[in-house]
């Protein structure tokens, strides 16, 4: 990775993980940042990942070759205005915005069409903020480009390979197909995530024995809620057409289901929870493109101290070479499941059949 320098105004989760990836892959790259949280540029800077720490919008972005827009949505167009008197016509400007519209809107307002690339990194955790940062939280993750009708090839060129540096999948997309998208798969989800941990909050008992015994699916379904309100409040009124859309398919979706269950209608109860499990289970049979195929199985052990640990001794004296594991925080029973994944199809089988010679029960499979 070619030593360049980076500005980044916004430090998070997402762009904490850029600067980290880029401190990573170009170590002899100049990286410098602002935020408004002191306390955040100090900490990336004694742990040098960052080699300036800023406290303001200023000249010190002069010169960059490329900067990151990483507040809020609507706190990036700010950002951005307070910007433009110190841009070099090469830097490349970038945000990370899960919308694009109003920042592309702005963009032509500005006149920085030529050299604004909008990006979305699909990728995070439920945890937020520069310390819980991650070089490797962009890897193989689809990485969404939007262009504007001024992108030169070069530039879009450029902007390609520093995603692949970072590890992660570019994807060029309009930037208005880009907001429709992630308004029905990661928007009206966490709406719905927040919508069903508030039911339960509305409907508990004194004693509080919904929020005693939620576990499993219920805690899977709605991790996403733990992410940051501020930022879901600005990407609900910046995408606000198409999140209330698609709210509006849903709930008429939802109404036809509440339909069949009060007149007990089997078939097309039936069909309902058919067709959800057919193209859920579809995600993971479909090409994805140059991801590499993961495989990986599925064993069900007593929760027991040691028990962990003989699975791996198992597969370790059975010669299987074990790339990853790790428990699935799915417990509603006395029994856990361990996620093991493996190299490749060979090791799959072959773990495949020594776990269950051994007694387990396993699922395995290859996405």
């Amino acid at each position: 990775m070619e030593s360049k320098t980076y500005g980044f105004i916004g430090l998070g989760l997402i762009g904490g993980s850029i600067a980290r990836a880029i401190r990573l892959f170009s170590p002899d790259s100049k990286i410098i940042a602002y935020t408004p949280h002191k306390e955040t540029v100090d900490s990336a800077f004694e742990e040098k990942i960052i080699d300036m720490p800023l406290y303001s919008i200023g000249p010190e972005f002069t010169g960059c070759d490329y900067i990151f827009l990483c507040a809020p949505v609507e706190i990036n167009n700010e950002n951005l205005k307070m910007l433009v008197p110190f841009l070099d016509p090469h830097t490349t400007v970038t945000d990370i915005g899960s919308v694009k519209t109003g920042i592309h809107e702005l963009v032509k307002e500005l006149g920085l069409t030529r050299q604004f690339i909008g990006g979305h990194p699909m990728a995070g955790t439920e945890r937020i903020g520069f310390g819980n940062s991650k070089a490797k939280l962009l890897e193989n993750a689809y990485y969404i480009i939007t262009k504007t009708e001024d992108t030169e090839d070069e530039r879009l060129k450029d902007y390609e390979e520093l995603v692949k540096s970072l590890g992660a999948i570019p994807l060029i997309v309009p930037y208005l197909q880009h907001d429709y998208i992630t308004a029905a798969i990661s928007h009206v989800p966490h709406v719905i995530s927040a919508s069903l941990v508030n039911l339960v909050h509305d409907n508990d008992s004194e004693d509080q024995l919904m929020k005693t015994i939620a576990a499993g699916g219920f805690k899977d379904i709605t991790r996403i809620s733990s992410s940051s309100p501020v930022m879901w409040n600005q990407i609900c009124n910046t995408n606000s057409d198409n999140i209330s859309e698609l709210l509006g398919k849903y709930i008429d979706s939802l109404f036809e289901i509440k339909l069949a269950i009060d007149e007990h209608d089997e078939d097309k109860i039936l069909d309902f929870f058919t067709l959800a499990r057919q193209y859920r289970e579809s995600f993971t049979d479909m090409a994805r493109g140059p991801l590499k195929t993961v495989y990986d199985i599925r064993v069900d052990i007593d929760d027991r101290p040691g028990n962990l640990a003989k699975v791996a001794v198992l597969l370790s004296d059975n010669n299987i070479n074990i790339k990853n594991i790790g428990i699935v925080h799915n417990r509603e029973y006395e029994r856990g499941t361990l996620r093991i994944e493996l190299h490749d199809r060979e090791g799959l089988d072959k773990a495949n059949k020594v776990l269950t010679d051994n007694g387990y029960n396993c699922y395995s499979r290859n996405t």
